[in-house]
């Protein structure tokens, strides 16, 4: 089941948002800006930058959330979001409970648009006893299908410029190939490195690089869940740092309060390496470029 705060907007937040004015919450971030090729709507700018590679110049691609300073929990949706969706050829989603207001609006929009789902494109499921980690665009082979999934769409929608997207996601799949590449290499070096973290936002990579992550269970849930911290559980995620246990901390910076702050601050007084990550693509990268430079990050940290 996905935590409470993994769903970025709320019915009551949607309604209320909706009787609002156009007023920004989207944005074109493809080169194309008129009404010619595809329309592409994607939840997150990770999904926007996905489908632009594969799209290139035969459409627009709009992504809803795309502030990388932004918690983008804190995303309300409006009529702008509303109207572009329901212009949309191909919607692009996360899916397992952390964009639900895209299924939300959906639903209130006059659309058929083909809806892609990443989650459900993954194939991946929780773990016997556990929940799903739901960040699945840190997992570089769900990204490879996703980007394949696009490709798909994209030519059944517009069979015309097919082969220019079947050129595109062989460049894409290109980058995936150098990226996988790259974290096989690394995790020569990072395979059983003990690491801790505030959320399981960087789970997948982490995975991948065969650290070891040893944050209590009940630390990650409640800070996900946005709920407080057990004084006992707070108390042994501290001593990860002072009793030097781990290499390093790899935090979300998009999201902190008080516990995750503590957590930092005993990181760096104990001269454990602190990489911070995010939920959406900072200005200027785009997938490859900065899941590389997330890789090269935290491999570093792991073996200094």
């Amino acid at each position: 089941m996905p935590s409470r705060r993994s769903s970025l907007v709320l019915a009551a937040t949607l309604t209320a948002s909706l009787a609002l004015a156009a007023c920004g919450g989207s944005k074109s971030t493809s080169a194309a800006s008129d009404d010619t090729g595809l329309s592409v709507v994607a939840s997150t700018n990770v999904y926007g930058s996905i489908a632009e590679s594969i799209l290139g110049d035969e459409g627009t691609v709009t992504s809803i959330i795309d502030d990388p300073s932004a918690d983008p929990h804190s995303y309300e949706a409006n009529t702008r979001t509303q109207l572009e969706l329901s212009k949309a050829d191909v919607v692009i989603e996360n899916g397992g409970g952390y964009d639900d207001f895209v299924d939300t609006m959906l639903k209130a929009a006059d659309t058929k648009a083909v809806v892609l789902n990443a989650v459900d494109i993954s194939g991946r499921t929780a773990p016997a006893g556990g929940e799903l980690n739901e960040h699945v665009w840190y997992d570089v082979e769900t990204v490879r299908k996703v980007a394949q999934a696009l490709e798909a769409e994209f030519a059944k929608a517009a069979p015309d410029d097919a082969s220019t997207f079947t050129t595109n996601l062989k460049t894409f799949e290109g980058g995936l190939d150098t990226l996988e590449q790259k974290i096989q290499a690394d995790k020569a070096t990072t395979d059983g490195r003990p690491v801790a973290i505030t959320e399981p936002v960087p789970g997948y990579l982490l995975e991948a690089l065969g650290a070891k992550n040893v944050t209590p269970v009940e630390f990650s849930e409640a800070i996900e869940e946005e709920t407080d911290v057990p004084v006992d559980v707070l108390q042994e995620t501290l001593s990860l740092f002072t009793q030097h246990q781990v290499r390093a901390l790899v935090y979300n910076e998009q999201t902190t309060g008080p516990q995750t702050e503590q957590v930092l601050k005993a990181a760096k007084d104990n001269g454990i390496a602190v990489v911070p990550v995010t939920e959406t693509l900072p200005e200027g990268k785009d997938y490859t470029t900065w899941m590389t430079a997330n890789v090269d990050a935290i491999a570093t940290a792991l073996t200094q």
